[in-house]
């Protein structure tokens, strides 16, 4: 039963196994990709094999059952089976939506990169808007937020920015905000109070393990050079900012937020790698994500997906058909009602997608 989360049990206790390899324990590198492997599967693993435990153990009662010979016994066995039965219909509906949720439950990591697009300064205000809009929301869940770059505009806007999020369910969570963010509103640049129509754009890439994607050095192209700004602090004399190129798919990387090349390398390997992975995962879902309208890595980031509309409090999204009249607290990072509508709808689509019995 469930084929897709047994497997991921079974590599689940392979990977134990391998943790317990003194060949392992000496190797830091290799050691830290176990265990961070172990950690994105222990979730879905621990309760596949709970359930495998329910089911055996309500086979043995069920046994005991029909094999008992005085009343006492056959009462017994059938409180047991009821109070079995229950849990093991609960752990059964557990594991359903886990495979409706499909790989993103596994995954607590993203990289998400922000950009302003349409809309000149207005659409770098908004950019700057969003970004801190997603890190609110990572303050209320507890998650971890990390700038890997960040190009200011001249008003305080935001050109670019990457920010790598962390945390139970992140992935999860934030994998429907990638495409084109709308606002509507009168901008700090205007002085008639017309309201102007700005644009950006948001990514969400789940972050890749160096398992999952193997890069080879002679791929590689990296570029030094100096950091760029506006100045002050940020400007430094040394070339602490790095380009790396991945010459077979022509990903360009850039990376210059942190004062040491040695980090900026880091960074930007690690952008590489969750571009990389998104690239593979479209073309694995490109003919499926053609029928879907919650299309995660479609790769069309100019798509509008959601309008923010300033002087009427509201919020829709257009996949959806979900309109809120309560834009300042979601800008606040109050965003569980859109969150709970989008996987709802995700979740139903996959069911609707999913052949009878496909995971019985």
């Amino acid at each position: 039963m469930f084929p897709s989360l047994q497997a991921k049990l079974k590599r689940f206790t392979e990977l134990e196994q391998a943790l317990q390899d003194p060949e392992n324990l000496t190797d830091s590198n290799r050691l830290t990709q176990l265990q961070r492997e172990l950690g994105g599967l222990s979730k879905v693993a621990l309760r596949v094999r709970s359930f495998n435990a329910l089911e055996i153990e309500l086979a043995d009662i069920r046994a005991m059952a029909a094999d008992a010979s005085d009343a006492e016994t056959q009462e017994y066995a059938k409180a047991e089976l009821a109070t079995l039965q229950e849990q093991f219909d609960t752990s059964r509906q557990e594991l359903e939506d886990m495979v409706l949720a499909g790989d993103s439950l596994t995954r607590g990591a993203l990289i998400m990169e922000i950009r302003s697009a349409t809309g000149g300064e207005e659409a770098a205000l908004f950019a700057r808007d969003l970004m801190e809009m997603y890190q609110k929301l990572v303050g209320k869940r507890g998650w971890k937020v990390e700038v890997l770059e960040f190009a200011p505009s001249d008003m305080g806007g935001v050109r670019e920015c990457v920010l790598s999020i962390s945390g139970e369910g992140a992935y999860q969570q934030l994998q429907f905000e990638s495409g084109g963010h709308r606002v509507q509103r009168v901008p700090e640049t205007e002085t008639q109070g017309r309201v102007h129509t700005s644009m950006a754009t948001v990514a969400v890439l789940p972050e890749a393990t160096d398992v999952e994607v193997e890069i080879k050095d002679e791929d590689l192209q990296m570029d030094t050079m100096r950091a760029g700004g506006p100045g002050g602090q940020k400007v430094n004399k040394t070339e602490s900012a790095v380009r790396i190129t991945h010459i077979p798919s022509g990903i360009v990387v850039k990376c210059q937020d942190e004062k040491s090349q040695h980090k900026n390398k880091a960074s930007a390997m690690r952008v590489l790698r969750s571009r990389l992975l998104e690239r593979r995962q479209q073309e694995i879902h490109s003919a499926r994500a053609n029928q879907r309208k919650l299309q995660v890595g479609s790769g069309d980031r100019s798509e509008r997906i959601r309008t923010y509309n300033f002087p009427q409090n509201r919020m829709t999204d257009h996949r959806v058909n979900l309109t809120l009249y309560k834009l300042d607290q979601m800008m606040q990072g109050e965003l569980d009602e859109l969150i709970d509508s989008l996987l709802k709808f995700d979740r139903d689509e996959r069911l609707n997608e999913m052949p009878p019995d496909a995971e019985g």
